[in-house]
């Protein structure tokens, strides 16, 4: 089971979500396309398909959402039913365990419903050949009985729209990537685009913050918005309990100081998988499972949770021979520059 693994199950950086967003994550999140805050290229390819749909009078294409946890593939899916005035089923992959847990949810679902699969690349084959049918014919195939004396029975199924959502597209099966009609990346997000979002979370949750304030969180949010919601949410009871409930810069500053998170938005596990790399392995290249047994994790914790924003600030590089340490690592960690030169692509929250 890929998880944020032993070292983070508290982890306040991680853009998985945990027991204590729900809540958080239900009454901030937006109900239609033109409150949703970034993502702009997906958000116009949305608007298009989905009023393209309306007007032929159809259920949108099914539709693939991929990308880092935390960026709003649950909340487009919520948006979508909302834009297409039908209800959303919400399920995830681990949780359809059996081909009659899958049956029981399509034999359940009203004409032009949207249908949300999170984490979608864990069903397993066995249900995907049932999926498969029911993408593409809206008909769901059922055996009936045991032996020679079984028989295979076709059942419609009303026209719906499947929303898949991953972090791991890689991993999805090629038959069912090619059964999805529109597929989307969602990428992290730029510091304006969070800032906005903090802005519209702080007006929500009745928090007084200023500009200042705003942007030093913003820059520490890894460009995921469950993230500055989650860090809003913390500089929050720190500004209540030591300075009024006012969320200043300088009380955003030790506020963050304190939870120990660097300009960046780096921790303490972030600086722990660079300095495996740097001083075990002389900076790379190294295997992904020998990073993962030298800091006692998961490979798939690395790879999901640690390595995308790692590479987006071009601290990492993934070469065929391994991962690499750049020089932008070296400099940040305060080490002598001994690693390659960074990316020509510049790291969004680099100050320099």
């Amino acid at each position: 089971m890929v998880g944020d693994g032993p070292l983070a199950p508290e982890r306040i950086l991680s853009g998985k979500p945990r027991d204590e967003d729900v809540a958080l994550d239900t009454s901030l999140r937006p109900h239609r396309l033109d409150e949703y805050i970034g993502q702009d290229k997906v958000k116009d390819n949305l608007r298009i398909a989905m009023t393209a749909a309306q007007m032929r009078g159809e259920p949108l294409d099914h539709v693939l959402l991929y990308g880092p946890p935390g960026l709003g593939k649950t909340t487009l899916s919520y948006i979508i039913a909302a834009e297409m005035g039908v209800n959303v089923r919400v399920t995830s992959g681990p949780v359809i365990e059996r081909p009659g847990d899958l049956a029981a949810i399509l034999t359940n679902l009203q004409k032009d419903d949207v249908l949300f699969i999170d984490e979608i690349h864990r069903l397993a084959r066995a249900i995907e050949e049932i999926l498969y049918p029911a993408m593409e014919d809206f008909a769901l195939d059922l055996v009936l009985g045991k032996g020679p004396g079984a028989r295979s029975v076709r059942l419609s199924l009303p026209r719906f729209t499947l929303v898949g959502s991953t972090t791991r597209y890689a991993m999805l099966s090629p038959p069912l990537r090619d059964r999805f009609g529109a597929v989307y990346r969602l990428d992290f997000y730029d510091p304006e685009a969070i800032a906005a979002i903090i802005r519209r979370s702080a007006r929500i949750l009745g928090v007084e913050i200023e500009d200042a304030g705003i942007r030093e969180i913003a820059r520490r949010a890894r460009g995921t918005p469950r993230v500055a919601n989650r860090l809003l949410r913390r500089v929050r009871d720190y500004a209540q309990v030591m300075a009024g409930g006012v969320i200043t810069e300088a009380v955003a500053l030790e506020a963050l100081a304190r939870l120990e998170i660097d300009f960046l938005g780096l921790d303490e596990v972030d600086h722990k998988v660079l300095r495996a790399i740097i001083d075990k392995f002389d900076g790379g290249p190294v295997g992904l499972d020998t990073i993962a047994a030298s800091i006692s994790e998961e490979a798939d914790t690395i790879m999901d949770v640690y390595e995308p924003y790692l590479m987006q600030v071009g601290f990492l590089q993934r070469t065929p021979r391994g991962r690499l340490a750049t020089r932008r690592a070296y400099e940040h960690l305060g080490l002598p520059p001994k690693g390659p030169s960074p990316s020509p692509q510049t790291a969004l929250w680099d100050n320099s």
